[in-house]
């Protein structure tokens, strides 16, 4: 299963100004970075006050390569110390579930839309949670009209140096469309309606659900 180093910046904050460093980390299979689209895009769900300048994901096949690109001093924080950083971001490990796989197409870089979700926890039984989650709300999210990418994110303890904080959240998903006009098409979907009748079946938990309309830039990101 792979692994994914979240680096969350800071809500009002400019976002990454080069990715190029990061991309020659030592055992890193994909980087993905997200920002805020301008438009609001989900009828049923209010925009967060606070929503984040922008979010990175590291992909990792093994969580030793992670660990040890994410030691104090390692690739990751000299990446981020030479941009003036390291501050400005928050972290979290996690397992990448990946529930339909990515079709994405074309020549890097390649830039897609996607709804970034957090489930900040905790639950009151988690594996309660994830059986219900995985079972009963992912298939549902499978079948949004002109879907390209699931993912679900759930949370691991490792041993990494960077001096950011850590963020908490339970669990993470995603979900990605060719472009902002096709999430709102499948946010007003029928089967956004069957979505959020699960979600009022979900186990207890605490915590919000924020929900963040991103664009996102795959691949060769040099010239981001």
């Amino acid at each position: 299963m792979q692994v994914c180093l979240f680096l969350i910046g800071a809500s009002g904050e400019h976002p990454l100004l080069d990715v190029s460093p990061l991309q020659r980390i030592g055992g890193l299979r994909s980087l993905v970075v997200h920002e805020p689209i301008s438009q609001w895009v989900d009828p049923r769900i209010a925009p967060v006050a606070d929503a984040p300048s922008s979010v990175l994901q590291l992909y990792f096949d093994e969580l030793a390569a992670l660990e040890a690109a994410a030691a104090c001093e390692g690739p990751i924080h000299h990446a981020l110390q030479a941009e003036s950083l390291v501050e400005r971001f928050t972290q979290q490990v996690m397992a990448v579930r990946v529930l339909a796989p990515s079709t994405l197409g074309g020549d890097p870089p390649v830039q897609r839309c996607t709804y970034l979700v957090a489930y900040e926890g905790p639950a009151n039984d988690f594996d309660t949670w994830l059986a219900h989650y995985l079972h009963h709300h992912a298939p549902l999210m499978s079948t949004l009209p002109a879907l390209r990418e699931l993912e679900i994110y759930t949370r691991i303890e490792c041993t990494i140096g960077l001096p950011c904080a850590r963020a908490q959240a339970m669990q993470r998903n995603k979900v990605v469309f060719d472009d902002a006009s096709a999430l709102a098409d499948a946010l007003a979907s029928p089967v956004r309606d069957a979505m959020r009748r699960d979600f009022h079946t979900l186990p207890p938990y605490q915590g919000g659900a924020p929900h963040f309309a991103m664009r996102s830039t795959y691949g060769n990101l040099a010239t981001h």
